[in-house]
């Protein structure tokens, strides 16, 4: 049987430094290794991993999600976020423009297809494209369509609010022939009435980097939408692809668990869905289990006190689902009395005290409290994506502009948002802190 000797180093130390430590062992001999085994899942690297962590209730997995065995986990389906490949092209703050840049893309794609079709002698895909990145964008998917024959059309009902990043909602074209990769993401929102009735809830899919987080919404959410971390989105309802036959997604099988662990037959699939959200927003569980979450999908412990959980749980959906509904913080206006009135953002700037923000030449928001900053999502709290994402951008490569103030109709959607993602912040801080405890 071959045997693994394994040593590290500290994962933030820079190149220098790991430099010295390799002059310093000389060679081979002069590290301080160890043996290490694999656990019962074939898993190597095990620092810092709990083994109790396996007996919790799976939140999903691949054989439960294909079909193949018992479905003893809580939600049946799962699928990563909506990977197209061609973001610039596909998603924008204002609908009118992803409209003008779609048409424009597939027009350009469609008259490949007609001189494709007329070619007298055969050629490689890629010696015969138009690599003109102004007038289209392409991918291994669109390639195959255009080998194939097959032709686009525009679709203005595809056109459907997407999650983009943590509270930046922008348009996206959801049409499966321009997006790559849509995943499952056609069973689980598959028409604007399905986003009145679903919530997904968003994980790190397995091996991410970040710290663990979560979010819950009912719009379409981007592959990357920390960023980081490709994402897994775990819905409460599944559809066919055409809006019709709705399903509960959570398991009849994690019901019976949920109900015969706290002998309550009041427990529903809502409460559990919600429970779920809760749970995984407790401190202790990020911090007990950081090393587990980075190598799988979670696992969820049975909590002492199900219903706070469960309430928690559903005022925090609330929040995050809802986050453009709820009333906005009472940040202090400082208005530039030589400027005139303007609500209209470039780019917006953080103090370096992080108690006030300039918006624009105009407007400058005081007075923002510090719990706003304890509310991360991945490596950034929710008002920091605010400030990353809502700014004019002009892609260098097709000239394409993204402009967050044509994504509402009113000129102070922006500003407003800020408040109301402040409001956010500071409840759920408020939330996660009076959790009761995990009881492990």
């Amino acid at each position: 049987m071959a045997v693994i000797h394994y040593a590290r180093t500290d994962e933030f130390w820079r190149r220098g430094e790991k430099y010295d430590f390799l002059d310093a062992s000389r060679d081979v001999t002069g590290v301080d290794w160890r043996v290490i085994q694999p656990d019962a899942n074939h898993t190597w690297l095990t620092e810092g991993m709990e083994a109790e962590f396996d007996t919790f209730l799976p939140i999903g997995t691949q054989e439960a999600k294909a079909g193949e065995g018992k479905v003893e986990v809580i939600f049946e389906k799962y699928s990563l976020g909506v990977s197209t490949n061609r973001d610039v092209w596909v998603y924008n703050f204002s609908p009118a423009s992803l409209a003008h840049t779609v048409q424009k893309l597939i027009e350009n794609y469609n008259s490949h297809v007609y001189r494709w079709d007329r070619q007298s002698s055969l050629s490689k895909i890629d010696n015969f494209i138009e690599n003109d990145p102004t007038k289209i964008s392409w991918s291994s998917t669109l390639k195959r369509r255009l080998s194939s024959r097959s032709l686009a059309q525009f679709d203005s009902t595809a056109i459907r609010p997407s999650l983009y990043r943590p509270f930046t909602t922008e348009s996206l074209y959801f049409d499966p022939f321009l997006i790559d990769r849509p995943g499952l993401l056609q069973h689980f929102l598959p028409t604007p009435s399905a986003s009145n009735e679903n919530r997904l809830i968003c994980v790190p899919t397995k091996g991410g980097r970040s710290n663990a987080w979560c979010y819950c919404t009912n719009r379409i959410p981007n592959l990357n939408l920390m960023s980081i971390d490709a994402t897994q989105c775990f819905p409460f309802y599944t559809y066919a692809e055409d809006g019709s036959q709705r399903r509960e997604n959570i398991t009849d099988w994690a019901l019976a668990q949920f109900r015969s662990h706290y002998a309550d037959e009041s427990i529903d699939k809502w409460a559990i869905f919600h429970y779920v959200y809760a749970l995984l927003h407790h401190p202790a569980y990020r911090e007990k289990y950081a090393a587990n979450l980075r190598r799988s999908l979670p696992r969820l412990p049975f909590a002492p006190d199900f219903w706070s959980f469960a309430q928690a749980g559903a005022r925090l959906a609330e929040l995050h689902v809802h986050y453009e509904q709820q009333p906005e913080y009472p940040l202090e206006w400082v208005e530039n009395r030589a400027a005139a009135m303007d609500f209209r953002v470039e780019k917006m700037k953080l103090a370096r005290d992080r108690t006030s923000l300039q918006y624009n030449n105009f407007l400058t928001l005081a007075g923002i409290p510090p719990a706003v900053f304890d509310y991360k999502l991945g490596n950034r709290c929710a008002l920091e994506w605010v400030i990353d994402r809502y700014r004019v951008t002009t892609d260098k490569r097709s000239g394409i502009v993204n402009d967050p103030n044509a994504y509402a109709d009113d000129p102070r959607y922006i500003v407003e948002l800020i408040g109301k993602v402040v409001t956010v912040s500071v409840e759920t801080v408020a939330i996660v802190a009076g959790l009761p405890g995990l009881g492990v």
